[in-house]
């Protein structure tokens, strides 16, 4: 489903430099000083991010999306909070963004799983990220993800491990049993309400 432009959203954006950097590769490598820094990609409306800072004010929370139409959502739900960040960019560009280390967890939540195979290159679990990925995490640095794509899931597993990563917290139906400092996305609630599975995995760089 093809999702509708919205009028003004490039205004919303550039209305908010203390959250929305004009310039973001200028903040490479002091995102966080002293703080852990923790990135959402493809950070969608917002209300995960959101909310994890409110929960987290200690860490740095920088949400990436490169359609300015929703992103627009996530930055009019946020306020002040000094620990909320955004870039609008691509995935394909953080190294521009974001130092060699600096990044100790990635979250990809709900991420377009491009079910086709001539798409795999697409999807944010493919090898040519999951190596970007290395270069800007942290020793022992994570990478969190939550899908209702079962397929995607099983795919992404699979690259983890044939990549390099190790696994951590592995669930088939994380509202099975939902842990309590699990923050639900807008599709994960939405999910949650049709009783669709969950599944989540953890994948981290050996330190």
């Amino acid at each position: 489903m093809r999702l509708r432009k919205r009028p003004g959203a490039l205004d919303v954006l550039r209305e908010r430099p203390d959250i929305v950097p004009q310039k973001p590769e200028q903040l490479r490598g002091q995102w966080a000083v002293n703080q852990p820094l923790h990135v959402e990609l493809g950070t969608g409306k917002g209300r995960f991010l959101t909310m994890m800072a409110e929960k987290y004010p200690s860490i740095v929370f920088i949400g990436m999306e490169k359609m300015e139409s929703v992103l627009s959502y996530a930055v009019e739900r946020t306020g002040r909070e000094d620990n909320v960040r955004f870039i609008h960019g691509d995935v394909a560009d953080l190294q521009g963004y974001f130092a060699n280390g600096e990044v100790n967890r990635i979250y990809l939540n709900f991420t377009d799983p491009w079910p086709k195979n001539r798409h795999e290159k697409r999807r944010l679990t493919y090898p040519g990220f999951l190596n970007l990925y290395k270069e800007i995490l942290s020793p022992r640095g994570a990478i969190h993800l939550k899908t209702d794509n079962e397929d995607f899931f099983t795919y992404s597993v699979e690259q983890f491990s044939q990549t390099g990563y190790h696994l951590n917290n592995f669930t088939l139906d994380l509202h099975a049993d939902e842990p309590e400092e699990n923050v639900r996305t807008e599709y994960e609630q939405k999910f949650v309400e049709r009783k669709q599975r969950i599944f989540r995995v953890e994948a981290y760089l050996p330190g």
